[in-house]
């Protein structure tokens, strides 16, 4: 298990901590931090509407069974982390259907110790 951050250009001088509990996506992960991967670097996970210790500041967070990268996804997925905690009641309707969040700009920054 780890716990790592993105930021969204969006949302600037916020960050949402995420974590990965499968080991292939803690080490890609890792190389999008690292600058090794630079195609698939965008988060992809399902929402759990429910605050979480590691991430604070948000009242979700995403379901690590479900993380992965992606280069290029659907736009109904695609939303900024501060309009998602805004408009969270409507999340996994119409809003982000299926609970999926894709944001198109997000980039992990760093590993959380």
């Amino acid at each position: 298990m780890a716990r790592f951050a993105f930021t969204q250009p969006s949302s600037p001088g916020r960050e949402f901590i995420f974590e990965i509990t499968d080991e292939e996506k803690i080490a890609k992960a890792r190389r999008i931090i690292s600058g090794e991967e630079q195609n698939e670097v965008h988060v992809h996970g399902r929402i759990v509407k429910r605050r979480v210790d590691y991430n604070p500041n948000w009242s979700y967070h995403l379901d690590p069974a479900t993380i992965s990268f992606f280069a290029m996804a659907i736009e109904v997925c695609d939303a900024d982390m501060t309009y998602v905690e805004e408009h969270l009641d409507e999340a996994c309707g119409a809003f982000l259907p299926g609970c999926h969040f894709c944001p198109w700009n997000s980039k992990v920054t760093r590993e959380v110790k």
